[in-house]
């Protein structure tokens, strides 16, 4: 890569970490390396690629979108994932989210229901050198029951509602993100296991945020 556009992906970068999640009060200096030191351009699909530090979710095929920043920030904050921890991503996408989880932690499952896309995905992360990460096809939209359980969960489509069996597959400490609700009005919920038999939800912040394949709709009939 030449110096003048390097420099200047360099500075897209900067831009990105200091105008928009930064200000978005993630202060996670872990989280913070991590976004500078991960390509984000290098996940985009081509079309976009201009859009790469931009305050924008990036289409993806299937109606799929890749998050924007200032989201991808607050989620992994919110996790606050350990060296040492095992975590289970709902929703592969582009695989850059998945990069992240992978860089501060030690294994990610990451789930992808439309093969092509997980395709992509492992050819965007294999030329980074990440080796910690199992992509498997399934759907996952009403729960994963393999693997676990884990101590980080990352669902990266909205739900309408959240299926219980996803904090059971948690460790007790374990984190677990998820934005629940529907369009126009979601929140963004943190859930963390205290217990065998006790969680905590956290509401951290509002967003509207396209659903999982195939997630579990509410009932249309009130009673």
């Amino acid at each position: 890569m030449p110096d003048s556009m390097k420099s200047t992906t360099e500075q897209a970068r900067f831009n990105m970490i200091e105008q928009q999640i930064r200000p978005a009060e993630v202060l996670d200096q872990r989280v913070l390396e991590v976004v500078a030191n991960t390509p984000r351009e290098a996940f985009v699909p081509a079309n976009y690629r201009d859009l790469a530090f931009s305050d924008i979710n990036i289409p993806l095929p299937n109606g799929q979108v890749m998050m924007k920043p200032i989201m991808e920030g607050r989620l992994l904050q919110a996790l606050n994932i350990q060296p040492k921890d095992k975590i289970l991503e709902i929703g592969t996408g582009s695989g850059y989210f998945t990069a992240l989880l992978a860089k501060l932690g030690k294994q990610v499952h990451s789930v992808e229901i439309d093969a092509d896309i997980m395709a992509t995905a492992q050819t965007h992360l294999t030329p980074q050198g990440i080796d910690n990460v199992t992509l498997s096809q399934g759907d996952a939209a009403q729960g994963w029951n393999q693997n676990g359980p884990f101590d980080a969960i990352a669902i990266t489509g909205s739900l309408p509602i959240l299926p219980k069996s996803f904090q059971q597959q948690l460790t007790v400490g374990g984190r677990m993100v998820a934005i629940v609700g529907q369009s126009p009005a979601m929140q963004v919920l943190l859930i963390t296991r205290i217990s065998e038999t006790q969680w905590t939800t956290d509401a951290l912040f509002e967003t509207d945020f396209p659903a999982l394949i195939n997630a579990e709709q509410p009932s249309a009939f009130v009673f």
